[in-house]
């Protein structure tokens, strides 16, 4: 389970401080372009229809990159979409060696982004307080 980290996803989403900006960083960005372009164009998989890659996190000796993912659906969706991207893992990371030309490409490793899960919830607490509260009789 990973922890949320808001510096790491403004980094992750390209608005992160720039100057300090380390290499693995600079590829996690590249790599999350890379797939979100290939998810779009190339890949055929119909359990990958409604993904989208929400962030890329790459160890500092590029070694592995951990790709987060959303879909849209219930929780059986997810679990295709996990399917679908185990089965397109090869190709995608074929894809990287090609166009990014680093000298090792990292393994991929796919994971569903729980993220979105988190805030929809917390927003929605938020929405049930913000009610509450217009609908307390000690509202003056």
């Amino acid at each position: 389970m990973s922890v949320f980290d808001p510096k790491q996803t403004l980094d992750s989403i390209g608005i992160g401080d720039k100057r300090e900006q380390k290499r693995s960083s600079r590829v996690a960005e590249a790599i999350r372009n890379e797939l979100s372009i290939l998810l779009i164009s190339k890949v055929g998989d119909p359990r990958l229809n409604s993904a989208s890659i929400s962030r890329v996190d790459v160890t500092d000796d590029l070694s592995l990159a951990r790709i987060f993912f959303t879909v849209l659906g219930d929780k059986k969706e997810r679990r295709e979409a996990e399917k679908g991207f185990q089965r397109a893992s090869g190709f995608m990371r074929s894809h990287i060696a090609k166009t990014l030309n680093l000298r090792f490409t990292p393994v991929l490793q796919f994971q569903y982004d729980s993220v979105a899960d988190k805030v929809a919830e917390l927003d929605e607490i938020f929405k049930e307080i913000a009610d509450e509260r217009q609908s307390s009789p000690d509202n003056t």
